[in-house]
């Protein structure tokens, strides 16, 4: 019997954030046909007094982004091998913490990214003084922070700054603040993403790259994979090279969120899961 669906797309967003396309069965039914077990939309989060407001609902439409979920979660109930979830990526800003506890109190959310987006206007003005170094240095230091907050299950794209100045990004330029920030992490539990849309963007790799990855994988810090989906077409997207990097850097193994509690699974295993879906099986299952 070929393997079925055992993993999860933990990153994908919805047209309230005002930068994505596609009602939420649209990504459903792309992220079935790839052999997914199922999505977690986790939309940006509100934030108060209109904080970098052109790219994520109001506080106001919080609850027409759970309906919004929910109707498509209704739609897919009765489905043995797909089901849909909500969850949430809220930027993490100094000062911001108690906003965001209240905001994640207020529904059962299954899975929460954390986002330093170092491109917010207001981030911007606040921290880049312009010294390249020195912004590096406060990112790493603010990725680290959200970890420590207890607020987020997940860090999203944690190198995310490589596209910053994409000419200037060097991976030995900033290993000696990479290192203390992920030994920071892996004290807390929190896991980590590898995000597929890294490929996209003006630094074209997977976030993180692989000398990041690899020194995760040192310090044991768990690892998911979202495809930061804003179109129906990229849910689920690139996920059989992103096992690829993970296996490479030293994982066996990959997690996703139910009820916010990490489930590993492994990586063999979702490998398997995604290649029936494309009506391959490998001798391994066959033999199962």
């Amino acid at each position: 019997m070929p393997p079925q669906p055992i993993y999860y797309d933990s990153h994908m967003h919805t047209p309230l954030c005002r930068h994505a396309e596609g009602e939420p069965e649209a990504y459903a039914e792309i992220a079935k046909a790839a052999g997914l077990r199922g999505i977690v939309f986790t939309c940006h989060s509100p934030m108060p007094d209109g904080w970098f407001g052109r790219v994520r609902m109001t506080p106001d439409e919080f609850p027409d982004y759970l309906d919004l979920v929910a109707r498509a979660t209704k739609a897919y109930r009765d489905d043995p091998l797909f089901e849909v979830k909500v969850g949430l990526e809220s930027d993490f800003f100094p000062g911001m913490e108690g906003w965001l506890a209240d905001l994640h109190a207020k529904a059962p959310l299954h899975h929460v990214l954390g986002s330093v987006h170092y491109f917010g206007p207001e981030y911007i003005e606040k921290y880049w003084q312009n010294d390249l170094d020195r912004f590096y240095a406060t990112y790493f230091d603010h990725l680290a922070a959200a970890a420590e907050s207890g607020l987020f299950d997940t860090l999203a794209h944690p190198d995310l700054i490589k596209n910053f100045e994409p000419d200037a990004w060097s991976f030995d330029r900033v290993r000696h603040l990479v290192e203390p920030c992920l030994d920071r992490i892996a004290g807390t539990g929190v896991a980590m993403e590898l995000n597929t849309s890294g490929r996209k963007k003006a630094y074209p790799e997977v976030n993180p790259g692989p000398e990041f990855l690899e020194l995760m994988c040192e310090r044991e810090i768990p690892v998911i994979i979202g495809s930061d989906a804003h179109t129906p077409q990229r849910a689920g997207d690139s996920f059989l090279r992103a096992l690829e990097h993970i296996e490479n850097a030293g994982y066996w193994s990959v997690a996703f969120f139910d009820r916010r509690n990490r489930v590993d699974v492994p990586i063999k295993h979702v490998r398997e899961s995604l290649w029936a879906a494309m009506g391959y099986v490998s001798p391994e299952a066959e033999a199962v």
